[in-house]
């Protein structure tokens, strides 16, 4: 007998052709992102067009290049990446999920997403039975419809979420109302999906109950598995790869487990990241492992493969042609009209309703997974059907995301961050800070400002580590390194310090349960300026917190840090597209965490009048419900009334405009500001209010050495644009840190001998503020 030779059927191997097709559309993504990005196209698209390019419509057309990138073998491997991908994502996604904003914006972003839903599904039902009559659907007619329906009803959580942070749109409100809506979409069509399989089969019932127990079960196994490995990495900055291995192995296999009860994976690994713990070492461990690899690699693949699918052959006939275009055309309509009816309904402006329509329509995810199972199956129709939905949903994402680029790049500055002062905000809204951090001690003091603050609050920590002159050399093997992993030069600047602001973020985070988002920057203090005020920029915040140069000794006496904190702080000052504050804390005499302190702090903040102590008084606002502080309001005011009979009138206006050399714009804003506060928060108890009278520099020494002699924890004044007013003069004569102000300079003075913490505050200035100041 001759031997039996296995001849292989396809002369490459699977899984080398898929690394290598992989490989190809990384690169060609890559090269076109250098196109498109000059022009305002995302990631996403640039990736969508290079799997295009390698699709049967184009390049996969040669008979050698299909040979080799389209393999039936391959299908396995596709598959199980699709699957693991997927998993992850959508586990990173729940991970990044802002929920205390979905939780207070859960009205608005559900109202968007049913506005949609109900459209498209509504749209979708009434126009199948043209679709079956296209493409001769005889079978299954109920299951098509449905498929359409969620098909154009359907906004890809992935895609938008990528979108979003590629246009650097993820921190308007927009944007963050459109990743909320685009979550219960999905979400939701998912249950839809769900519900039709439990009432279509008999054995779906049993499986939905098992499904609903093993969901409850993992996610409390999740919780106390986090809290666990973080107890045995007590001394390091992360947990272990081991640990997260466990962690990523235990997410997929409770989907793998969903999936084989006839479900779809993506509620279930949703809800894992969204109900993860978010304080300790856990948490930040999967961020960082996670976010570089998902967003340059997983993301842009699958996107690619996306495009790769679309097969311009399936166009051949006039009615195929015409069942593309009708359902595509259909797509937008639908959404634009649920969305901008919930938008009517929502009072939100018309150009946000647009552009939250087109970001809704993006698909590319569950979709999929209604559109991928075998074509041989009794649910299905054929290849034909297949490859033409396929179609649709590249379209519909191609130009879902090129018209969201366009409308954002034409209408950037209706879009561009507005509240870049907290005077601009009402206490309701959102307050965005950013603290910056040079050492351990600093950071401690940051945290006891975030935890005095109250209201909807989103506070960023950014640690600033000097870059070292000379690159430090790296003497240990590849198994003497912490947890096996690769050195990175970047990841060990920051040194024990890293250590002990992740602890007291963590400590805080327990006790307050407020996430702090923590940022790393490493460079020279030449230019570390740039990297704050473009992460101010892009966080949209409003306020900029950085720590004063000098520090208190165990002697209780201020010491100089490094130079470069000063210099950097000068820049940040002088370039800040948002206000600044300047924070002295005094850790042993001052101002003290209020969560956990048993005594009410008295708080002070000193008006003399400005667009600086505007903003002061508009922070201390965020300090007024605070039961563990007593806020006390000092107005310093010129003309002191007689004390034998009162003024029966108010002083002329000009007489003080004329004595204290400001604008007739700037008292009136003042009169305004003061009194509307004074009808908030002063009348009503809360706020404590004292006035003080004064006529010279001398005399304003007097009354600020009184209100030190009163013992406040914290002190909260303006740095300056007052103009030129005879209350202060004769105070900058001696100054020694013209960052602070006038008033701030002589309150942080060693001769002062100030016992309080001191925040000094400086309002963003606009082109006409500065005008004004300088007039």
């Amino acid at each position: 007998m001759k031997p039996v030779v296995d001849c292989p059927e396809d002369p490459f191997n699977p899984l080398a052709t898929a690394i290598i097709q992989i490989s190809c559309m990384l690169v060609i993504a890559h090269v076109f992102h250098l196109i498109f990005k000059p022009l305002g196209q995302p990631g996403p698209v640039s990736q969508i067009l290079a799997g295009l390019v390698l699709s049967p419509t184009l390049l996969s057309r040669i008979n050698k290049v299909r040979e080799f990138f389209i393999q039936d073998t391959s299908a396995f491997y596709y598959r199980i990446f699709d699957f693991i991908s997927r998993v992850l994502f959508m586990f990173l996604f729940g991970l990044e999920t802002d929920v205390p904003y979905l939780r207070l914006n859960l009205r608005l972003a559900g109202t968007l997403a049913l506005g949609g839903i109900v459209m498209s599904i509504a749209f979708g039902l009434s126009i199948s039975f043209l679709f079956m009559s296209l493409l001769d659907i005889k079978i299954n007619k109920v299951a098509f419809m449905i498929v359409v329906s969620i098909l154009l009803a359907n906004s890809a959580s992935p895609v938008v979420i990528r979108l979003i942070d590629e246009l650097k749109f993820d921190t308007s409100e927009v944007g963050r109302l459109a990743k909320s809506a685009s979550l219960i979409n999905e979400i939701s069509c998912v249950m839809v999906m769900s519900m039709y399989l439990v009432f279509t089969s008999t054995w779906m019932p049993a499986n939905a109950l098992w499904s609903i127990l093993i969901t409850v079960a993992t996610v409390i196994l999740n919780r106390y598995m986090a809290r666990w490995f973080a107890m045995w990495n007590k001394k390091s900055k992360y947990v272990s790869n081991a640990h997260v291995l466990v962690i990523l192995v235990f997410v997929v296999s409770v989907s793998l487990l969903i999936e084989g009860l006839g479900y779809s994976s993506i509620f279930i690994s949703f809800l894992l990241g969204m109900l993860f713990p978010r304080e300790g070492k856990t948490a930040r461990t999967l961020f960082k492992k996670l976010t570089y690899s998902i967003h340059n690699f997983i993301l842009p693949i699958y996107f690619g493969f996306m495009g790769f699918q679309f097969d311009a052959k399936d166009l051949n006939t006039l009615r195929h042609l015409a069942f593309v275009v009708l359902l595509v055309s259909l797509s937008f309509v639908s959404k634009l009209a649920g969305t901008m009816v919930a938008c009517h309904h929502l009072k939100i402006p018309r150009i946000k309703g647009v552009i939250l329509s087109f970001i809704l329509n993006l698909k590319g995810n569950f979709e999929y997974l209604i559109i991928h199972v075998d074509v041989k199956d009794k649910t299905w129709w054929n290849s034909k059907v297949h490859n033409l939905l396929l179609v649709v949903v590249v379209i519909n994402t191609l130009l879902s995301g090129t018209i969201v680029a366009f409308i954002l790049k034409r209408k950037e500055r209706y879009f561009a961050h507005k509240d870049t002062a907290v005077e601009q905000l009402s206490t309701e809204c959102e307050f965005r800070v950013l603290a910056c951090a040079y050492e351990p001690r600093h950071a401690s003091g940051q945290i006891v400002l975030t935890a005095a603050l109250c209201g909807s609050l989103a506070p960023y920590l950014m640690h600033l580590v000097e870059l070292p002159k000379k690159r430090r050399k790296n003497n240990l093997m590849y198994n003497q390194l912490e947890d096996g992993g690769s050195f990175s030069d970047e990841e060990e600047y920051g040194g024990n310090d890293v250590l002990e602001i992740n602890d007291a973020v963590d400590a805080f985070t327990a006790m307050s349960k407020i996430r702090i988002h923590q940022i790393k920057v490493v460079n020279s203090f030449a230019n570390m300026y740039e990297d704050v005020c473009n992460a101010a920029e892009d966080l949209r915040v409003s306020m900029i917190i950085v720590p004063f140069h000098k520090h208190q000794r165990i002697d209780k006496q201020m010491e100089n840090g490094k130079e470069g904190y000063r210099t950097t702080n000068q820049k940040i000052l002088r370039h800040a597209p948002c206000s600044v504050g300047v924070f002295m804390h005094r850790n042993q005499t001052g101002f003290q965490q209020p969560i956990g302190y048993e005594k009410v702090q008295p708080v002070a903040t000193l008006f003399f009048g400005g667009l600086d102590d505007r903003e002061a008084l508009a922070y201390s606002t965020r300090f007024a419900s605070n039961t563990s502080i007593k806020l006390t309001v000092i107005r310093f005011r010129p003309s002191e009334p007689s004390s034998k009979q009162p003024p029966k009138t108010s002083p002329n206006i000009d007489d003080v405009l004329m004595s204290l050399s400001i604008s007739k714009t700037e008292y009136e804003k003042d009169i305004v500001f003061i009194e509307d506060f004074r009808l908030r928060h002063v009348a009503s108890g809360l706020v404590g209010y004292i006035e003080k009278y004064v006529n010279s520099g001398e005399e304003t020494v007097e009354a600020i050495r009184e209100v030190t002699d009163m013992d406040f924890s914290l002190l909260i004044v303006g740095k300056g644009g007052r103009g030129r007013s005879p209350l202060t003069t004769g105070l900058s004569d001696w100054e020694e840190c013209p960052e602070l102000g006038t008033v701030g300079d002589l309150l942080a003075s060693a001769d002062f001998n100030l016992k309080s913490s001191l925040l000094v505050i400086q309002q963003h200035r606009h082109h006409s503020d500065t005008e004004i100041v300088n007039s």
